[in-house]
């Protein structure tokens, strides 16, 4: 039986370079020279022909990186598609109605190339009157393209899981300056702005996940406890939201689908990040990330 390991991109202090390597509980390590020239996204382009292979690596035999620091486990991903209000304890707490497992999800995306930053990078709160609110998910990371995917195989486009902190600014939803009246709430400003997508560990293979609707999902922010729950809480299970995405646009190699958040969000109860707080997010079996917050750097006059 081989060793489980995670996916993941690391650099060293040595070399700015990202690569690729595969994470055990005790560092990081090169891959196989089949796919040590690879990006993550390019290890999910081939993950249909490659996962078996994958799969077999033994990560005990393969040479450690001492000073490996993680960055984001891929970079990046064409889209990132959001399941908004998808657990039931979530939804009770923002003074909603009970949701419909059965019906249409919704969906809203944030941007890849500037939103998603790394297990343990800072985020930048530009003002604190932006209400920064924290909602701890599991992200599916999908394997195998397809359009108007069945939901019986569903399941069968997932490569992995990662774990992701879906940062919100709760300030930002309702604009006093938009174009017009329909426009006032505006979901883009206030949940893609830079690095308002930490993600990582590492992407953990789906076959080392025996039910992703059945494990703890925790964040904390300074050391309290703030969110603790299960994703059995979810109200839309993954292959109800892979077939509904898949309706909307073509899923591709490496796509990143945000599941929702359990309750214990800031928002109902007032309480966001500042400058210097520290949110760290941990999903059973998948890891965990730590992201600082802090305030921006102003330019000397």
């Amino acid at each position: 039986m081989t060793t489980p390991f995670s996916i993941v991109q690391y650099s060293t202090s040595d070399d700015p370079t990202v690569r690729l390597g595969f994470a055990t509980d005790d560092g990081v390590r090169i891959p196989p020279a089949a796919f040590r020239e690879m990006s993550a996204l390019e290890l999910m382009d081939a993950w249909e022909s490659a996962a078996e292979d994958i799969a077999a690596v033994d990560p005990v035999g393969l040479t450690i990186v001492p000073d490996a620091v993680l960055t984001a486990p891929i970079t990046f991903p064409r889209k990132v598609i959001c399941a908004g209000a998808n657990y039931f304890s979530h939804a009770a707490e923002m003074g909603s109605d009970r949701p419909d497992p059965n019906g249409e999800p919704f969906f809203f995306l944030k941007a890849p190339t500037t939103s998603i930053v790394g297990p343990d990078d800072a985020v930048v709160l530009d003002d604190p009157a932006h209400q920064l609110d924290w909602e701890a998910e599991l992200g599916v990371v999908i394997g195998r393209r397809g359009k108007n995917i069945d939901v019986d195989a569903a399941m069968e486009h997932v490569g992995g899981y990662v774990v992701v902190n879906d940062l919100s600014a709760r300030g930002l939803f309702h604009r006093p300056d938009a174009v017009d009246a329909p426009f006032t709430f505006d979901w883009v400003l206030a949940k893609s702005r830079d690095g308002f997508c930490p993600i990582g560990p590492g992407i953990v293979p789906a076959w080392n996940i025996t039910d992703p609707h059945d494990l703890a999902i925790r964040l904390d922010v300074d050391g309290v406890v703030k969110q603790d729950s299960r994703t059995s809480d979810m109200v839309v299970r993954i292959p109800q939201l892979i077939a509904a995405a898949s309706r909307l646009f073509t899923l591709e190699p490496g796509d990143l689908i945000l599941t929702g958040t359990p309750a214990g969000v800031g928002k109902p109860r007032g309480d966001f990040l500042a400058a210097g707080s520290t949110v760290t997010v941990s999903i059973e079996g998948v890891g965990s990330i730590s992201s600082r917050i802090v305030a921006p750097v102003l330019a000397a006059v």
